[in-house]
């Protein structure tokens, strides 16, 4: 038993309960208007009436009746709506604890529709996922998670692995009879197809991990180039200091703004360059460390230093390419509003750019655009995409098991062997969806769920 809607005063309150004696315990404290009991009322109906305890009405109430095995949990479920006032909540659950009720733990719900078979492991985080969502973005990837997301096909690979091992495991029984029940061709075919969906999988997670979180985008250049300026166009409002003097930023800021559903977290940076100010130069270290940590890059310049000497910039991104060579970075050409009028190249060193006014406010959606189109997700996308750090552990570990395997079949493995690394891999596939599972494992899972779910 729980309090299923947030603590505090509201209109309404949800206190939900699960379990075998459920529909009893509250049959005893309900007198429903229409004069039946709920032990006879059809699954998934409400009922008006009031919840009575020592002859006195606690509060009018409605009560929905969730019937085994047609609920959340599997189990027999039931919600009270009762008013929001928190001397009430307070009220109802004291007494349904003096009836026999217990407290749920964090997740214990969803802990329950994972035992009874409602949901694999994988759905059941993704539960927590959508509670937490806070932009169009991680609510998409929660949903198509929830919804079976990746599960359904590493299941069904899996199953396909655990029919080769079954075959090499019956070899070992015939060993002396030397037969071949595993087809080795059909056994490497397998493990290509499968190595080929955990790399997807696993490359995806970059992609997954920052939307989920927030995209960590740094904002760099020379001092006073207008980052600053940038970072408070961008946010609407006056979070950064101001100035015509370089080097005034000798910190990272960084906040939060969502556009066009995914969640940005644009972090604005020391300038770059020699300095003998001690203080200067942490900042500029910091803004080294961001430029490792964010998923991309919005490098400034100021158009008019750009046509003075061209060869600078080519030279950085060159120096920046060698030492990030997978990262995106978009050239800003800031200040268009002083700038000559020389045409923008679209492209430098590989880098797409964009021109734009911070101060004048000029051109800000282009520049969101080409932002937005490298993290926005495809509704009526099949990909499948990961954001759970546990499954890109599982999931790796996997990889270096049918990787081992393969290994083993171009070596001529005995079954013995092969078998080792089959159960690996068959063991590492079965963590993501729960089919192997512990205590600990749960216990670690479910306890950063909200009471109540």
């Amino acid at each position: 038993m729980a309090l299923s809607t947030a603590s505090g005063a509201g209109a309404i309150a949800i206190i939900r309960l699960s379990g075998s004696q459920a529909i009893e315990l509250t049959d005893d404290l309900f007198k429903a208007r229409s004069g039946k009991q709920l032990k006879d009322q059809k699954s998934h109906s409400i009922h008006l009436g009031d919840l009575i305890s020592n002859g006195s009405i606690v509060d009018e109430v409605l009560v929905s009746v969730f019937k085994n095995p047609n609920s959340y949990t599997g189990e027999d479920v039931i919600e009270i709506s009762c008013h929001g006032s928190p001397y009430i909540q307070q009220q109802i659950m004291k007494i349904l604890i003096e009836k026999g009720a217990q407290t749920a733990k964090p997740g214990e719900f969803t802990l329950r529709a994972f035992l009874n078979g409602k949901m694999d492991l994988s759905q059941a985080e993704a539960v927590a996922d959508l509670i937490s969502s806070e932009n169009e973005a991680s609510h998409q990837l929660a949903m198509q998670q929830m919804r079976g997301g990746f599960s359904s096909e590493i299941q069904n690979l899996r199953q396909e692995l655990l029919n080769f091992a079954s075959l090499i495991e019956l070899e070992l029984d015939f060993a002396e009879e030397d037969v071949a029940f595993a087809d080795r061709k059909e056994l490497e075919a397998l493990l290509l197809k499968i190595q080929l969906v955990l790399k997807n999988l696993l490359d995806s997670f970059a992609l997954g991990n920052v939307i989920k979180k927030g995209v960590p985008i740094a904002i760099v250049g020379p001092p006073n180039v207008g980052k600053s300026t940038l970072l408070n166009c961008l946010l609407n409002e006056d979070k950064a200091i101001i100035s015509s003097i370089a080097g005034t930023t000798r910190d990272s800021i960084e906040d939060e703004i969502t556009l066009d559903g995914v969640c940005f977290r644009f972090i604005d940076t020391a300038g770059i360059r020699e300095t003998q100010d001690t203080i200067e130069k942490i900042g500029i270290q910091k803004t080294k460390d961001k430029i490792a940590l964010a998923a991309f890059i919005l490098h400034l310049v100021d158009y008019t230093d750009y046509i003075q000497n061209k060869d600078v910039l080519s030279e950085d991104l060159k120096a920046f390419n060698k030492q990030y060579p997978n990262k995106k970075l978009l050239v800003v050409f800031n200040k268009e509003d002083q700038k000559p009028a020389v045409a923008v190249p679209e492209y430098i060193e590989g880098y797409p750019t964009v021109s734009i006014s911070a101060k004048m406010n000029s051109n800000l959606p282009q520049l969101i655009d080409l932002l937005t189109q490298h993290f926005k997700l495809n509704p009526t996308q099949d990909q499948s995409i990961i954001t759970n750090s546990r499954h890109y552990g599982s999931l790796y570990s996997a990889q270096k098991e049918v990787a081992a395997i393969q290994t083993g079949l171009r070596n001529g493995l005995s079954g013995d062997l092969l078998a080792i690394d089959l159960r690996q891999a068959l063991y590492h596939l079965g963590e993501i969806t729960g089919e192997v599972t512990n205590d600990e494992l749960l216990g670690n899972i479910f306890a950063n769920f909200c009471i109540g779910k």
